[in-house]
């Protein structure tokens, strides 16, 4: 076997091991409307996430200001007030977190009922902490949100740190910063510069100040960024512009009303929607209710308005794509590939693209868009977990498969993908088999055959070169409402 394709076989088993831990994560958010959605879903996810940090930051669009009058500008701003966007300070707070932390309170002893290893609200209000939020790019201050952020990536555990961002990184930042100036002068600097590199990822949704491209690149080059600039906006606020017509009902009024906002408790109540009459404090332009804007935007009551930073957590979901250290390989979080310019950097250029069924042309935000309907019926399924007994609710199935999810295989062969499922509920699964060509390095695409349910021959073709990979989606969905769909990633690699 050939020495590349030895590492690679290596790398992707190395792989399927990290996917076994929760993943360590910390988030930062400005606070901005659909990062108040975000939030309450990701704590739908609480149990399936190890939070360490639950930090208030800035962006470009959300900061507090000194108290003084001070009307500061940056370079970012300045660049939006020219084509005459708002850049009023639209600062929401420092509560929030802990507002939406108390009705969470209220329906985690039912969410408890339904899976292990949800975090009580007193344990996560411990984590929340109030990073730099002054004025956007702020990264002078020493906080207690940056000081937690740096005591995680100098900790002992040599466990990965997801960094989300939903604003700036500026906090991030200004960690960082701290750590260089207390070490950068003693005898270990390499070895905690080193350390830190390797540790920290940063799922960055957008660059919403300059402090990474001014501070963290240049200083901290190894540190991995996963960077969504295109693919997000069809969880955003112009989703009506991107998302195709047959995934629409999945985020209209009228599902998410029935299924996700009305009737399944307090958290869930608190859920922004187009023309829910609620507001968020010192942000009065997120409205999104007015009757001019509802006819202007064709939108209809409770119709999803953003969470664009989901996408952050959404990637370190283990739902069976094994993508949680690959985000080339394409998942709930998108489908990210290594910058040609920097080895630790992955990101969505827009020529990046997946095939739109739905349209038939190459579309850019389609890696992100094609999960919707299996995000959204996830997330009510989730929402029934506050109000249901475990028996009145649907419980996603466990997808395996039979010969491991990495093989080695020759051109011109042709082999069979057996799959099984174990569903809580005894629902029965029904399995279909696709190709994620994107995902792979084979430029053809292969032949699949399904024989029966949970049975599938694909034929490898004969022009296959050694080194090619070829990504096979197991995706089994259940029988059960809302139904609830997971997945076993097969890779073939060709020797």
């Amino acid at each position: 076997m050939k020495l590349k394709t030895i590492y690679l076989l290596l790398m992707l088993l190395a792989s399927l091991s990290a996917m076994a831990q929760k993943p360590r994560t910390i988030v930062t958010t400005d606070g901005e409307l659909d990062d108040v959605d975000s939030f309450i879903r990701m704590l739908l996810y609480a149990n399936e996430l190890k939070l360490e940090g639950l930090v208030y930051s800035s962006s470009q669009w959300h900061y507090k200001g000194d108290g003084k009058g001070t009307r500061f500008r940056s370079e970012m701003q300045l660049t939006a007030e020219r084509y005459g966007e708002r850049t009023e300070l639209r600062w929401p707070g420092t509560t929030w977190m802990e507002e939406l932390l108390d009705e969470y309170g209220k329906v985690q002893p039912n969410l408890a009922k339904h899976a292990a290893g949800y975090p009580t609200a007193s344990a996560l209000k411990k984590l929340v902490k109030v990073g730099n939020i002054d004025f956007e790019g702020e990264m002078d201050k020493v906080t207690e949100g940056s000081e937690l952020i740096k005591k995680v990536l100098l900790d002992a555990n040599p466990q990965p740190v997801y960094l989300q961002v939903w604003g700036g990184t500026n906090t991030i930042a200004r960690a960082l910063k701290s750590i260089e100036e207390a070490y950068k002068n003693k005898p270990d600097w390499q070895k905690i510069y080193n350390k830190v590199s390797k540790k920290a990822i940063i799922y960055t949704v957008l660059d919403q100040d300059a402090t990474y491209r001014k501070y963290i690149a240049p200083n901290w080059p190894q540190i991995r960024v996963f960077y969504n600039a295109n693919q997000f906006w069809c969880l955003a606020y112009p989703w009506t512009q991107v998302v195709p017509a047959a995934l629409q009902p999945y985020l209209r009024g009228e599902f998410m009303s029935r299924n996700i906002i009305h009737n399944h408790g307090p958290l869930m109540a608190k859920y922004y929607s187009w023309g829910d009459g609620q507001k968020i404090a010192g942000d009065p332009e997120h409205t999104h209710g007015s009757p001019e804007d509802m006819e202007k935007y064709k939108m209809t009551p409770y119709d999803f308005i953003s969470e664009g930073d989901s996408p952050a957590y959404f990637q370190l979901l283990d739902v069976g794509l094994m993508n949680r250290n690959n985000p080339e390989y394409g998942s709930w979080g998108g489908r990210l590939v290594q910058s040609k310019e920097n080895p630790f950097r992955w990101e969505d250029a827009s020529t990046l693209t997946d095939f739109n069924h739905f349209t038939g042309k190459q579309d850019a935000s389609f890696p992100q868009t094609r999960w919707i309907d299996a995000l959204q019926l996830d997330f009510a399924a989730r929402a029934d977990w506050c109000v249901k007994p475990y028996k009145d609710a649907n419980h996603a199935p466990r997808i395996s498969v039979k010969d491991g999810n990495i093989r080695r295989v020759k051109a011109g062969e042709k082999l069979s993908i057996s799959a099984a499922a174990s569903d809580p509920d005894g629902h029965s699964v029904a399995f279909t088999y696709w190709q994620y060509a994107e995902a792979g390095t084979s430029p053809e695409n292969v032949t699949i055959q399904s024989a029966a349910n949970n049975t599938a021959t694909i034929e490898i073709p004969q022009t296959a070169k050694t080194g090619y990979t070829i990504h096979i989606i197991v995706e089994g969905k259940d029988s059960g409402s809302p139904a609830l769909i997971r997945y076993q990633r097969v890779i073939f690699v060709v020797y």
